[in-house]
């Protein structure tokens, strides 16, 4: 057996360097909100130097942090089953994913907000909003939402609802269990039929 090609070891090298940055940086960052790069290379046990060879700033380091937990809220509406059962239910699962992660991951969405772009964000918000397009025009379909509204009003809707839930959150003005349960009642008000 031939040993790997000195690139292919170095590109091997490089992402796991890069995965430990960016694990490092969601934990310590969801104790440590202000946690600078120093800190977070020490707890990825890397240098300083090797997280800006990855990230030329904290912000881009944040973008990619919430771009990681956006990937993990994908996998987790993949796991939630969203196209079966009632259209309604499915979407009070994803509201419940949303939190499961807000409670895993408080500080990090407002964290990138000043540093991401318009189009990046909704890129990112790309695979929520389709897959709220869905529910929500298969529950017009079955009778369980509004038909009179257009589905596109719906989803923006519920994704500001959503955005000032935790926003209210992070100010402490109320806890995630009251944030929750106030976004849930304002969502099926707003979508019954």
């Amino acid at each position: 057996m031939s040993p790997a090609p000195a690139g292919g070891r170095r590109r091997a090298d490089a992402e796991r360097s890069r995965t430990a940055i960016l694990d490092a940086a969601i934990h310590l960052l969801a104790r440590q909100p202000d946690a600078g790069m120093a800190a977070i290379a020490t707890a990825a046990g890397v240098t300083r130097q090797t997280v800006y060879a990855h990230f030329a700033s904290r912000d881009l380091l944040l973008i990619a942090v919430v771009d990681r937990i956006s990937e993990q809220a994908t996998v987790a509406m993949d796991a939630a089953d969203l196209d079966h059962g009632p259209a309604i239910a499915a979407l009070l699962r994803l509201q419940d994913i949303s939190w499961q992660l807000y409670r895993a991951h408080p500080v990090l969405a407002d964290a990138a907000r000043p540093a991401v772009s318009g189009e990046h964000d909704r890129r990112r918000h790309h695979d929520v909003q389709h897959r709220l397009t869905q529910l929500i025009q298969r529950g017009q379909a079955s009778g369980e939402i509004d038909p009179n509204q257009p589905a596109e009003w719906l989803v923006n809707a519920l994704i500001a609802l959503g955005h000032a839930a935790g926003d209210q959150v992070a100010v402490e003005h109320m806890s995630i269990r009251q944030a929750a349960q106030l976004l849930r009642t304002a969502t099926l008000r707003l979508l019954a039929p």
